[in-house]
């Protein structure tokens, strides 16, 4: 994800609904407000509420903040990384929500996860999300080459982010650890003017110049060979 406008990633009808909404929860209320500034507001932005979802918040705080709508009303859940409650601490909220009998209404927005796995050409029936790969070297290697196992064995195509300042050295720890025959996408920049998808297997890969991944927002995928 990055830079991009509005109307290419997010449909009219939940920009509306976005944009009505008067109470928010959020990582960020900073980027939660630049995000609502974009797409427009029916009122002040000055007056909208926005609930910081942070590590100190409680199941607590989280049915304080929901409280108002078991006499009705709406509140919004917005993610920074594009998709609430998946890959993304609003799903804590949600879980409080469904416990307090409050109805939840998923609306779409873009998900780089599943967005990376449509257009990698890689098993859609069969995958897993895992987050973060360790940061050392060879804690890496070694759990990249146990979920390259994993995918040989369930036939499952296996997705994980890095931070973008990583991104380089994670692509070349795959490369170094992952077999050969190994198909590996790399999922760029999505929804921008600076997207890239490529998939190739790892042999491929290290015949090829290196794709500019260098703090751009990356997913990498990968599934073994038979």
């Amino acid at each position: 994800m990055g830079e991009a406008a509005p109307a290419a990633w997010l449909p009219q009808t939940v920009q509306e609904l976005a944009g009505r909404l008067t109470t928010y929860i959020a990582e960020n209320a900073k980027t939660a407000r630049a995000f609502l500034k974009l797409i427009g507001t029916a009122g002040p932005l000055q007056e909208i509420t926005i609930h910081t979802l942070d590590n100190k918040v409680d199941a607590r705080q989280m049915r304080a903040w929901l409280a108002p709508l078991l006499e009705g009303g709406e509140i919004g859940l917005v993610s920074e990384a594009g998709c609430p409650a998946v890959a993304d601490p609003g799903a804590k909220v949600v879980a409080v929500a469904h416990a307090m009998g409050i109805r939840v209404v998923p609306w779409v927005g873009p998900s780089s996860i599943l967005l990376s796995l449509m257009a990698s050409g890689l098993d859609g029936q069969r995958f897993a999300f895992h987050g973060y790969a360790p940061v050392d070297p060879a804690a890496r290697a070694k759990q990249l080459k146990a979920w390259e196992a994993d995918s040989q064995k369930q036939e499952q195509t296996q997705i994980l982010i890095e931070t973008p300042y990583r991104n380089d050295a994670m692509f070349d720890t795959l490369k170094q650890a992952l077999k050969g025959n190994t198909r590996l996408c790399i999922a760029r920049s999505l929804t921008t003017s600076d997207e890239l998808v490529q998939t190739h297997t790892v042999a491929e890969w290290k015949a090829r110049p290196a794709p500019d991944l260098a703090r751009k927002p990356t997913i990498f995928l990968f599934l073994a060979g038979r």
